[in-house]
């Protein structure tokens, strides 16, 4: 066997290899989009078809024009009830909330961590490794006591959705603050020491010279903070108590019955609810690969 054709079987092996794990990882999304489609509302995993005898695009309807029962302020009035409309700004507000928060605060704290040298400044980098390895649940109780203290006009903090916003951000910040951190790490000392002898400040040296060389890391942390603000419901759960503040995905979760559950709906619901993380996750597409690689190469 020459090398021409070895050189060929190996490139079709690879291919074959690419395929089966593209297969692998598209084929629950079919099945989920396929289960949307499905009007028979099936739950007996054995009864499931790719393609659904009757489908049709009923879940979708029911989803994005009527109502949502289950979340209503009076049971017997429908107009109290929430509509997908208004959960989706909701989520957005919460989403784009923390996105903002955790950049703003998360690039200020990591360009100190990075450029000065204080006391504390190795613990505190190893304490935002600690919180990363949290789980979200493990500070609701104390984001419960702080944020109810914490009081807007007459009602908690805790009941509005800046104080999810709030909660969100406090637990996403550590990993914005080391991902950036360690992105600034790698940005040329010699720019920001050129600026500053053209007469720059530090505030303008950050923002002209640091945080436009640093987009790669800031679309990793807009990203993973959209997402973070986009998917939680434990703490929303467990704060929010108004269902005109209810998010898309606590109303995914009231879906899921304990006796039964309209599984055609469930996922109608959760492929809309894909649709704005993969339209952000494209428009930053060119970045995300950028910021993963070098981000958080230097601790």
């Amino acid at each position: 066997m020459n090398k021409r054709l070895k050189a060929v079987l190996r490139q079709l092996a690879l291919q074959a290899f690419l395929l089966a794990v593209t297969a692998a990882v598209l084929f629950p999304i079919l099945w989920i989009f396929s289960l949307a489609l499905d009007p028979r509302n099936i739950d007996k995993p054995l009864e499931l078809r790719l393609i659904p005898p009757g489908a049709s695009f009923e879940a979708f309807r029911k989803i994005l024009l009527g109502p949502f029962r289950l979340l209503c302020k009076n049971p017997t009035d429908l107009s109290t009830c929430m509509t997908f409309a208004r959960l989706l700004k909701n989520s957005l507000l919460v989403a784009l909330g923390t996105s903002l928060l955790a950049v703003v605060l998360g690039a200020s704290a990591a360009y100190a961590f990075s450029r000065f040298r204080f006391i504390g400044r190795q613990a505190g980098m190893l304490m935002f490794i600690v919180m990363i390895m949290l789980p979200s649940t493990a500070t609701l109780a104390p984001l419960y006591v702080l944020l109810s203290q914490i009081k807007i006009g007459t009602d908690p903090l805790r009941l509005s959705l800046f104080g999810l916003v709030i909660a969100y951000s406090s637990g996403f910040l550590p990993f914005a603050v080391w991902n950036l951190k360690g992105y600034f790490d790698t940005v040329p000392r010699e720019l920001e020491e050129a600026a500053l002898i053209d007469g720059a400040g530090i505030f303008q040296t950050f923002v002209r010279i640091i945080l436009p060389l640093s987009v790669p890391a800031l679309a990793v942390t807009v990203l993973n903070s959209f997402m973070a603000g986009w998917t939680e419901f434990v703490l929303a759960w467990s704060f929010l108590e108004d269902p005109s503040r209810f998010t898309l995905a606590m109303a995914l979760r009231s879906m899921q019955g304990q006796f039964a559950t309209p599984w055609s709906e469930f996922a109608a619901m959760s492929v809309l609810m894909s649709i704005p993380i993969v339209i952000l996750f494209f428009a930053l597409q060119r970045y995300i690969v950028a910021g993963l690689t070098v981000g958080g190469v230097k601790g």
